[in-house]
């Protein structure tokens, strides 16, 4: 590691075999905590590269404990997070409202290192069970239509910086890799990026694969489309501005889709959209995102999808997808 931190001292790059052999030797345990912390602050200073990036990412697909789901063809929504906004759980909503539409979710998440709420807290908290077991897997997608991955469950190798990310308490280059290291692999994905320089970045490495995908960046510095602007977004083979008009609304304030102060907050929130007791913003926001994760598993227009998405959460068909998941969990 030493000679690894001096050439990233000095402003060098990392070729991509470089960049995977010492995520592996993270992962061995190979290096000591204060080295990690350092190779991570790196990070903080300068942008990581495409070839970093890449080879940071099979890394950790090598060592991941992965799960066969292609038959049900699902999608993952999963967001870097790191955007600093502190929303209620968008991503996490969209999934279960997705999953009500009769798509099949595949939802990949951990707990919050840099909000205050992740995807995991909330759903630990309403009861979901964390497993990594394939029948277990199995049954919950087929019956409520979504399963959820731990993902410190599936990404063992990772024990070795989970306690320094937690201490650390802001964005590593770790946010950037999470929604890249599904170890179910699925063929669908939407994912929300917190700049548009990575937004580009996994525009190119998602076209190098068989991914059907859409990346997502609001203008104004969410993970996700936010409805409080413009949203950028790159698809297989195309580029473009999804505008809350395209959906048919107007813009909201940033005001309207804060989260929870702490996790049992964050829960109620969820619950109440959920449920049917959203107000109008936090309905939209989780139907667009969901709308765009239906456009891209069933390729059609955003309005469309967000119409289906939209009848998925009034019918309350998200509500029961989570109540499915309860069950299976107390099971």
């Amino acid at each position: 590691m030493k000679e690894i931190l001096n050439r990233l001292i000095n402003h060098e790059i990392l070729e991509k075999e470089d960049a995977k052999r010492v995520l592996v030797n993270i992962a061995k345990g190979d290096y000591n905590t204060s080295q990690i912390a350092a190779f991570l602050t790196v990070y903080m200073m300068r942008s990581v590269t495409i070839e970093e990036l890449e080879g940071f990412r099979d890394a950790l697909l090598e060592l991941c404990m992965a799960v066969d789901l292609s038959a049900y063809n699902p999608i993952d929504l999963c967001g870097t997070g790191g955007d600093g906004k502190d929303t209620f759980n968008i991503s996490t909503l969209a999934s279960f409202v997705t999953a009500g539409a009769g798509i099949k979710v595949t939802k990949h998440g951990n707990y919050g290192v840099s909000s205050k709420c992740g995807s995991s807290n909330v759903m630990e908290f309403l009861g979901i069970k964390f497993s990594n077991e394939a029948d277990f897997l199995t049954k919950s997608i087929e019956e409520a239509g979504i399963c959820v991955l731990h993902a410190p469950l599936f990404h063992p190798a990772m024990k070795n910086v989970a306690p320094i990310r937690k201490e650390l308490a802001v964005k590593t280059f770790f946010n950037m890799l999470g929604p890249m290291v599904n170890p179910a692999f699925p063929k669908n994905q939407m994912v929300g990026v917190f700049n548009l320089e990575l937004a580009r970045m996994y525009g190119y490495l998602y076209q190098n694969t068989d991914k059907n995908f859409t990346v997502l960046h609001a203008l104004d510095g969410y993970d996700e489309i936010s409805l409080t602007g413009d949203t950028k977004t790159i698809s297989n083979g195309s580029e473009g501005i999804i505008k809350p008009a395209d959906f048919g609304l107007n813009a909201i304030g940033a005001n309207e889709i804060v989260g929870g102060e702490d996790v049992a907050a964050s829960a109620q929130i969820f619950l109440n959209i959920l449920n049917g007791n959203g107000s109008e913003a936090q309905n939209n926001v989780v139907c667009a995102n969901a709308g765009v994760a239906i456009a891209t598993v069933e390729e059609i227009s955003v309005k469309d999808g967000f119409e289906k998405a939209k009848e998925s959460l009034l019918n309350g068909n998200g509500s029961i997808a989570l109540k499915k998941l309860q069950k299976i969990s107390a099971s």
